[in-house]
């Protein structure tokens, strides 16, 4: 039995496409090539970074990110694109999907104004239940992202856990859990056998 094998179960019972891919190189072929002649607007993810799909799918599409591009009109520019790309804090096998976000343009994003919406997720992102999968989102991801981006709260300092604090520097500004695909805009969730981003 494959690792995915539960999670992708259920999350097509929940109504999402699923595809499965043993490598990160592999989902990115898949992408370059069912993205095409579209714009489409990336979400802050370390994981879509490390795949480089912003250089391959800028040969042929036209692409946004605040990563890449002037951040703020490039966040605000990639809700109204075409496609969408991002990925995931946390999956429950059961197929709850969460992320956390600082500025909600990420989260936002996958919640509305697409024609559709691509989250790549690597197996370090699967926890057994949706207790587990907040508890990842919010005690590994979190302090993770707030360590690389300098940020100056208690679990970037320590490294260990979410302090739920009021930093002014706290990135952990919104939580969206996903139950299922929004109505009016198809979610298709490419599950990759290997370690990705945080």
């Amino acid at each position: 039995m494959g690792i995915f094998d539960t999670v992708k179960k259920n999350l097509e019972d929940r109504g999402y496409a699923v595809e499965v891919f043993a490598s990160g190189v592999e989902a990115a072929a898949y992408l370059d090539g069912a993205v095409d002649g579209k714009s489409v607007g990336f979400g802050g993810s370390m994981t879509l970074d490390q795949l480089g799909l912003y250089d391959a799918l800028g040969k042929h599409n036209t692409v946004v990110w605040h990563w890449k591009q002037d951040a703020g009109p490039a966040r605000r520019e990639g809700m109204f694109t075409d496609v969408y790309l991002s990925s995931a804090n946390g999956l429950a096998e059961t197929g709850e999907i969460i992320n956390i976000d600082g500025n909600g343009n990420r989260v936002a994003a996958t919640l509305f104004g697409h024609e559709k919406v691509y989250l790549v997720i690597g197996r370090n992102k699967l926890a057994p239940t949706y207790e587990e999968a907040l508890w990842r989102a919010r005690n590994i991801a979190s302090p993770k992202n707030a360590q690389r981006l300098g940020k100056k709260t208690p679990c970037a300092v320590k490294g260990d856990r979410c302090y739920d604090c009021k930093s002014p520097d706290r990135i952990c500004r919104g939580l969206v859990t996903l139950w299922g695909p929004m109505m009016g805009m198809e979610t298709e969730i490419l599950l990759v056998d290997e370690d990705l981003g945080l």
